[in-house]
């Protein structure tokens, strides 16, 4: 799941969402509303996409910020091989 969402053993609708985040993530202007109707297909209700939209645009915001401070990641999440401290 941490590589590609596409590899990953997910139901339909966990790889809509999925692929909903990655284009929210890479390309949030291109959003268009049939994105949105997939995800209703998949039985996510508006309430349901905008919690989605906001924790996404939130991981998104702060991975930046920590990137821009220099923060380290969390153990569990540093790619294999790559240094322990940014100092």
């Amino acid at each position: 799941m941490k590589q590609n969402y596409a590899w990953a053993k997910l139901t339909p609708r966990q790889k809509a969402l999925a692929k909903f985040a990655e284009r929210v993530t890479r390309t949030p202007s291109a959003i268009r509303r049939q994105d949105v109707e997939t995800l209703r297909r998949h039985g996510l209700t508006d309430r349901d996409i905008l919690d989605a939209v906001e924790v996404i645009a939130f991981f998104n915001y702060i991975n930046r910020v920590a990137d821009a401070l220099g923060v380290d990641p969390e153990p569990g999440m540093r790619p294999a091989g790559s240094r322990k401290s940014r100092t």
